[in-house]
């Protein structure tokens, strides 16, 4: 009888123990995600349903499963949506795209998925390879603000770039076919959407650049973080993360090497 009941005892302090500690990481008893409505990457909305679905649902699904509370998650407006939200503190958690700018207003976790991004251009465009996208009077669209705008935006020395406010793909479709912008760049599963929609469209073979799909919190909120890192590591030993991308159909999502073998640039300061 002593046995069990000192088993038993255990067992409680254990509950009480995760209960406070959830308590401590998610004080309003939810936990609360957000991320960029109109990257499919992520996540998208039924909007008949209003249900959530993507790697971005299932991973912060499973990390309130494994915090013992209910999770709420919803698409925010850009990056800078996404961005504000866990600054002003309306959401625990953004799923977001590393970037060292960005790592000056917020804490990152380590990669957990790369999102392929490259070029989509009209069929009977010259173009066939990233080698030919730097070139002067070559016009290249991005969706403003997002990961490709910044990256190209370091990179591209000769060629310009057209910014699409809000990432409206029919926007960019339409710049295409007025032969305003020679190529659009973003990642491969927005651009095999619009692909899909339009005929006349093709997408390079190359990719110019893996996306850092990572999750964000408050900047020095630590103990958070370090739960969503030790998370972040099972959930790619197991298999969860590739499972998650697998159920998605993403076009161009690939795990993330881990952490360890992982590089990326420092903040900015």
């Amino acid at each position: 009888m002593s046995h069990v009941l000192a088993t038993l005892a255990v067992v409680l302090a254990a509950g009480v123990s995760g209960a406070a500690l959830a308590a401590e990481l998610v004080p309003q008893g939810t936990l609360r995600a957000t991320f960029i409505s109109t990257n499919p990457v992520q996540a998208k909305t039924d909007p008949a349903t209003g249900e959530v679905k993507g790697p971005a649902a299932d991973l912060a699904r499973e990390l309130g499963k494994r915090l013992g509370v209910p999770v709420s998650i919803k698409g925010a407006n850009g990056v800078n949506g996404v961005l504000a939200s866990v600054k002003n503190g309306e959401a625990d958690i953004g799923f977001l795209a590393y970037d060292p700018v960005r790592a000056k207003d917020v804490d990152y976790s380590q990669t957990y998925a790369l999102a392929q991004n490259t070029y989509l251009v009209l069929d009977g465009s010259p173009l066939r390879s990233i080698a030919e996208i730097d070139r002067a009077g070559m016009r290249i669209g991005v969706t403003d603000g997002d990961t490709a705008d910044l990256v190209l935006t370091r990179t591209l020395k000769s060629a310009e770039l057209w910014r699409n406010k809000g990432g409206d793909m029919e926007i960019a479709f339409r710049a295409l076919q007025a032969k305003e912008i020679a190529a659009y760049a973003t990642n491969r599963q927005r651009l095999h959407e619009l692909s899909q929609r339009h005929a006349g469209l093709r997408l390079l073979a190359e990719n110019f650049y893996g996306v850092e799909q990572s999750i964000i919190v408050k900047k020095g909120n630590a103990k958070l973080l370090e739960t969503i890192e030790t998370f972040l590591d099972e959930a790619r030993s197991s298999g969860l993360v590739a499972s998650a991308i697998a159920r998605s159909g993403i076009v161009g999502l690939d795990v993330a090497p881990p952490r360890a073998q992982q590089n990326r640039a420092k903040p900015a300061e």
